[in-house]
């Protein structure tokens, strides 16, 4: 039963994807594409309004063309309608809004491999939002190009009922308890770390490290309360770090220790823990299967995520406290990620007929 719901399911969605293509954009002829932006989330609307991870990207790289994304995330509060792909005037660049969480990441990327109007088998994609970042590492408004993104598949018992010398009460699947060396391999550990291409990661990286991510006083004021953590004190700058992908919201001293333990752990201590988002296992699973179809490369991937808070909270303050706090860098990351992913999209694409047969530092 479970196969032939699965079916019908693939059948509509392959139904409403072809009814919605134009007669310049039949699957016979699909869309060479040559960029995807992807945001998990906007606040209102696409252009003209308070910006979410998306607007800029519609404004400044005139995404003016509106396409139907029936296998996209629906509108909240209205019921049926999906949020549109933006394209630009030669249909070259897709961006997309996938919707929160590893579910609708997941969900929205599968839709956008599979749908026949688009080729995007020589497409870069740039995964590109903010994120919680850990102040031992960056300061907010920075920007992290991920060279890992570690999923959390974990075994978990409330730590009230955990054995007292336990950090935290959430342990890796495989083990008997919260030990980094006590894991075994198995199936659910391997799911849990997607690696991106390092010469792509580290030429992104080189195109970037010296940009001027500007600042804002309200926020270098509150970054200054970091008095443990020199990395938090200091301007928005550029790095390469893991990013860490989670289901639900946690924050706190305890959680971002765990986070840090987990990170080791999967990159067997190459990676170092430095966001943590909702979506970005979604997303890298998705490609991976997509790639395993020859829709998408792997390899073209890019992940950049920027600091909007801090992942801890103050000296002094209580997590609870911090966990409902406004994001006083949210603009500023804004900025940063929208700074960052433009550079390298332009370099990419200024010189096409290289970048599409050569991935750039291999």
């Amino acid at each position: 039963m479970r196969t032939h719901t699965l079916r019908v399911f693939a059948l509509a969605l392959a139904t409403a994807l072809l009814s919605s293509a134009s007669p310049a954009q039949s699957p016979d002829k699909p869309w060479p594409i040559r960029a995807v932006i992807v945001t998990t989330f906007e606040v209102g609307n696409d252009t003209g309004d308070i910006p979410g991870e998306f607007q800029f990207w519609v404004e400044r790289e005139h995404l003016t063309e509106i396409l139907p994304f029936p296998g996209g995330p629906t509108i909240p509060g209205i019921p049926g309608e999906t949020h549109s792909i933006r394209t630009n005037a030669d249909h070259t660049i897709l961006g997309i809004v996938s919707g929160t969480t590893l579910v609708n990441a997941t969900a929205s990327m599968m839709a956008l491999g599979l749908d026949p109007r688009f080729d995007l088998t020589h497409a870069y994609i740039l995964i590109n939002g903010i994120a919680g970042v850990d102040p031992k590492i960056a300061s907010l408004g920075s920007a992290a190009w991920a060279d890992y993104v570690v999923n959390d598949v974990a075994r978990e018992i409330d730590p009230r009922e955990a054995p007292k010398d336990w950090p935290y009460g959430i342990y890796p699947s495989g083990a008997t308890r919260p030990d980094p060396d006590a894991v075994t391999e198995t199936t659910w550990t391997r799911s849990n770390l997607y690696t991106l291409n390092p010469t792509l990661t580290a030429w992104a990286y080189a195109q970037t490290k010296d940009l001027n991510l500007g600042d804002d006083p309200k926020v270098a004021a509150f970054r200054t309360g970091f008095t443990n953590d020199p990395a938090a004190q200091r301007p928005p700058f550029v790095l390469i770090g893991a990013t860490f992908s989670s289901d639900y919201y946690w924050h706190g001293t305890i959680m971002t220790q765990y986070a840090r333990d987990w990170v080791r752990l999967y990159t067997q201590g190459k990676g170092t823990f430095t966001t943590t988002e909702m979506e970005d296992a979604g997303f890298m699973n998705a490609i991976e299967r997509l790639g395993n179809m020859h829709r998408v490369d792997p390899n073209r991937v890019l992940v950049l995520r920027t600091g909007s808070n801090f992942s801890e909270e103050r000296p002094g303050h209580a997590a609870a406290e911090s966990i409902t706090a406004p994001y006083i860098g949210g603009r500023l990351a804004l900025e940063s990620a929208y700074l960052c992913g433009s550079t390298v999209l332009h370099k990419l694409l200024a010189d096409w007929p290289t970048t599409y047969s050569h991935i750039p530092g291999n």
